[in-house]
């Protein structure tokens, strides 16, 4: 029988890569973004366009899974948007809005997923995308690393609740990666160099390896894993690299 898995933020450069890792491997693949024009170019069963950031639109992105599709036993939650500035620098409504499309966004979108799930209870496996900054002081980073510190708190609670059932959740932490929303930041050589040697596996990981690992811990290979926040760095949060 064949999985379907739900893919949100699917226009993003994690989120697409990972439909196209997903659709490769023989996957049922819902795309899920805000826009259904900006999604119709991404390798997928079914486009859904849904504000995954409120209840209603995480509801309606599961129930419309559900009606193509089936119920989608898997669900790669890749919503998000970051800002980098010091916290006195930070406006009320940029940290408001950084909560709302990380944390919020996962909130909302699991809480749909475990519902659709519960009745008949079914087993499932969730991931949701961290960030380095969440495990590890990085300086003007304290909005994002707030809304990702507690999207890795709900994924162990989550966890927790919901392994009688069968349900496994898991978040990677991706380190910089190249995707569209950091392109503004690596096209200047400097800044991709300077990125590159904090490294200590070097250079910048692409979309591609984070998507690689998410697909992993979907899949049956990763069985035995769950309440897990896996950093995918290149070793950025556990060693330091060789000063030459």
């Amino acid at each position: 029988m064949t999985s379907i898995a739900l893919v949100t933020g699917a226009r993003g450069g994690i989120g697409r890569a990972l439909c196209v890792q997903l659709q490769a491997q023989g996957w049922q693949v819902a795309a899920v973004g805000r826009d259904a024009a900006t999604l119709a170019d991404v390798p997928a069963a079914l486009h859904i366009a849904a504000d995954t950031t409120t209840p209603e639109g995480a509801t309606a992105a599961i129930a419309a899974c559900r009606e193509a599709l089936g119920t989608p036993t898997r669900l790669a939650h890749c919503v998000g948007s970051t800002l980098i500035a010091p916290l006195h620098r930070s406006k009320p409504e940029q940290v408001r809005e950084v909560l709302r499309v990380n944390l919020d966004s996962a909130l909302y979108m699991l809480g749909a997923w475990v519902e659709a799930l519960r009745e008949p209870p079914q087993p499932g496996a969730a991931v949701l995308v961290s960030s380095v900054v969440a495990g590890i002081g990085v300086a003007n980073h304290e909005a994002i690393a707030a809304a990702k510190g507690g999207i890795e708190a709900l994924v162990r609670s989550a966890a927790a609740s919901y392994a009688v059932q069968g349900l496994r959740i898991n978040a990677v932490a991706p380190g910089m990666t190249d995707t569209p929303m950091t392109a503004a930041m690596l096209k200047q050589p400097a800044m991709r160099e300077g990125a590159a040697r904090q490294y200590p596996l070097g250079g910048v990981q692409t979309a591609d390896e984070v998507a690689g690992v998410m697909a992993w811990l979907l899949s049956d290979a990763a069985a035995r894993l769950t309440g897990q926040v896996l950093p995918v760095d290149g070793g950025f949060t556990k060693i330091r690299p060789l000063v030459r």
